[in-house]
């Protein structure tokens, strides 16, 4: 904690005013490639938590009341802002996430996504009807706002995150709380701003912050109607435990473990090319990140090739245009990723390229890590069991695609997987089998845009299916989200092909 006078205060947002915490508790926000004090953030008081929410549900007799189609404009309009403010934003958000500036613009660019996806609001409001369902009697269906619902959001993607979150929450005519991670809030109030601009009325979005206190306050408090998390695993357990408790609807995005199968017939350049960029790239710290590669066969042989790509890829700061990423997000942060990748070396990993001792010219304090691979892993080890989140790359050999579907399966989270193949039979045995939320074939990061629906299966979502019990009925079937692209040798970067499975 610091004193909230050596640096400009973070302020809150509260019934569509910007104001500064009367907070006595106060976090420095930092720089990742310098460490530099670049702000601070309060632990908002319990009257201030209790100021945005009481505006919240006040706003949101009158917000819910609002025509669609006028929210639907709304979001047009800051659509619109978000675009004329694009190189801003991601300037604004590499100086406290230590992105380079190409990945702090897809950042920005994936939350704009969203927010043209809230302008079709109508579309998606839409509810049922059946006439005559019994003699002379009609029945139908409406979807209606919630009321006061929360969003608390993690430092990897400051802008992409809330993006998902509040622009289709008001849209759909509730308001919205957000507790923003206090290790990145700058990103968050700038969006508040934009949001201000193009036209939305005071009390639809409040901006709080702080720690576990504050979020604590937040799940329990009864005016609250549902809860929005990502991040970590045992905090996503948390806050789903506790929300629920509280009789919340909750959906709380966890930890990954994702893997790549690579098959003996791969196109290995592009094996190569996409492992490298998938593991390292954003300094690992994404949900989404391929951490394993799963290597079928003959398909061991391309560890060579990898080692050396991975030594040419060098992080450094957001100005840096030949940087492949930046810096973790603190020192505690590169602290773990270091341990962990010594307890790899100590049970017997094989580590073909270390990056635990990375400098770089002109930030020596830097949080900087650089790429690191290890083969010889088993599934026994740490570096596999646990979500690195950093620019690691642990390599597995297995037999055959069974036991590579088996491994996967095996494993408790569900976020994303790939499989990278020229064997058509092969891509669809994978697809079918595989337990896991978002597959890719010859695609690295499965991401789906945003009319498809983000699923993570098992360990790496709470929510939804979690809510009735081991012993209830499953009104509902788990999604699939499957990206394909199919290539040969001679179309490398052949059209992709979308299928969405229920």
């Amino acid at each position: 904690m610091s004193d909230a006078n050596l640096i400009s205060p973070v302020p809150l947002y509260i019934n569509g005013e910007f104001i500064n915490s009367s907070s006595s508790q106060w976090i420095e926000v930092t720089d990742p490639a310098t460490n530099d004090v670049i702000a601070n953030v309060p632990c908002s008081t319990e009257s201030e938590l209790e100021s945005a929410i009481a505006s919240a549900g006040e706003t949101f007799e009158q917000w819910k009341e609002v025509p669609v189609p006028e929210r639907a404009r709304l979001m047009l309009s800051y659509q619109q802002l978000l675009k004329v403010h694009h190189d801003e934003l991601a300037t604004l958000l590499s100086s406290e996430t230590g992105k380079n500036f190409a990945d702090a613009k897809g950042d920005v660019w994936r939350g704009i996504e969203v927010v043209e996806q809230a302008a079709n609001i109508a579309s998606l409001m839409m509810g049922e009807t059946v006439e005559n369902v019994a003699s002379d009697i009609d029945s139908y269906s409406l979807i209606q706002p919630l009321g006061v619902c929360c969003g608390i959001t993690p430092f990897n993607f400051p802008a992409m995150i809330p993006l998902w979150m509040f622009p289709m929450a008001i849209a759909a005519g509730n308001t919205f709380v957000l507790k923003p991670s206090e290790q990145v809030p700058l990103t968050a109030i700038r969006l508040a701003e934009l949001f201000e601009q193009a036209g939305a009325p005071k009390g639809v979005l409040q901006i709080v912050h702080g720690s576990k206190e504050q979020v604590d306050y937040l799940l329990a408090h009864p005016d609250i109607r549902t809860i929005s998390f990502v991040g970590s695993v045992p905090v996503a357990k948390h806050i789903y435990q506790t929300g629920t408790h509280h009789l919340k609807r909750v959906q709380a995005f966890a930890g990954a473990k994702n893997h790549m199968v690579v098959m003996p017939d791969a196109n290995m350049e592009q094996v190569v090319n996409h492992l490298v960029g998938s593991s390292v790239g954003a300094a690992g710290q994404r949900c989404m990140a391929i951490s394993v590669a799963v290597l079928v066969g003959n398909a061991i042989d391309v560890i060579p090739d990898l080692k050396a790509a991975m030594r040419k890829v060098k992080p450094g700061p957001s100005n840096d245009n030949q940087a492949a990423y930046g810096p973790l997000i603190s020192p505690a942060a590169k602290a773990r990723v270091i341990n962990l990748i010594e307890q790899g070396k100590q049970q017997g990993a094989i580590c073909e390229v270390d990056g635990s001792h990375c400098q770089v010219e002109g930030y020596p304090d830097g949080n900087w890590l650089g790429p690191t691979l290890f083969s010889g892993v088993s599934t026994e080890m740490a570096i596999y069991q646990q979500e690195i989140f950093g620019p690691v790359l642990v390599c597995i050999s297995v037999a055959t695609l069974d036991e590579a579907i088996n491994l996967i399966n095996n494993n408790p989270y569900g976020n994303g997987t790939s499989i990278f193949t020229a064997c058509g039979a092969a891509a669809r045995k994978f697809q079918h089998r595989i337990q896991v939320g978002q597959v890719g074939i010859n695609v690295p990061i499965p991401v789906p845009l945003p009319f498809f629906s983000f699923t993570g299966w098992r360990g790496s979502f709470y929510g939804d299916l979690h809510a009735y019990g081991k012993q209830a009925v499953r009104f509902y079937t788990e999604t699939k989200t499957v990206t394909a692209r199919w290539f040969d040798e001679d179309i490398p970067d052949g059209p992709n092909m979308t299928i969405h499975l229920r």
